[in-house]
């Protein structure tokens, strides 16, 4: 996960900073923070399994490097109380989520332009025209047991692919449930 790991960090880099930047009120080393906490996740972070847990442990990880930095200076900043804190990682839990969420769509388009053309037009009658599933059969010519295997199958190989694109990866999907 090396360079899907670095990418979602400095994705979210201003996101990141700027939570360091209310503890330490020090742009500078609000950055210094920053990139010592995303080199660690590079080299001792261990394996994260999705970006959500990617963000979650990078925000505690950066909290706690910002207040043993201002221990070190022992600075005359205010730092903000502990119930404050905790309500800034919860919003920042909650944005996490929102960029896992964008992060869900847009593999979901990738793997949309992946498939094949037909099962494609299959997914736009069926989903995007609202049509039935007998309406998709008559237009393809198929049984409306066919139909429904094809789209499970979909269904699977889509959340498949999303899955590998989320987790990381940038495997394209596998055809494999082309309609004829």
């Amino acid at each position: 996960m090396g360079q899907a790991l670095v990418s979602a960090l400095f994705a979210a880099r201003s996101r990141i900073s700027a939570g360091i930047w209310l503890i330490v009120r020090d742009t500078q080393a609000a950055e210094d923070i920053f990139q010592a906490t995303s080199v660690k996740a590079l080299t001792k972070g261990g394996p994260f399994t999705s970006q959500a847990q990617l963000f979650s442990w990078v925000q505690v990880t950066a909290r706690h490097a910002a207040i043993d930095w201002l221990r070190r200076r022992k600075s005359e900043c205010v730092v903000l109380e502990g119930e404050v804190l905790d309500l800034l990682e919860e919003q920042a839990a909650k944005a996490a989520v929102h960029v896992l969420e964008g992060a869900r769509v847009d593999a979901l388009r990738d793997c949309l332009e992946a498939i094949p053309a037909r099962s494609r037009e299959m997914l736009e009658l069926r989903y995007f025209e609202g049509r039935s599933c007998e309406e998709v059969a008559d237009v393809f010519d198929l049984k409306l047991a066919a139909v429904y295997q094809r789209l499970s199958r979909l269904h699977r190989a889509l959340k498949e692919c999303i899955e590998r694109r989320i987790a990381g990866g940038m495997a394209t999907l596998n055809p494999h449930p082309e309609v004829p």
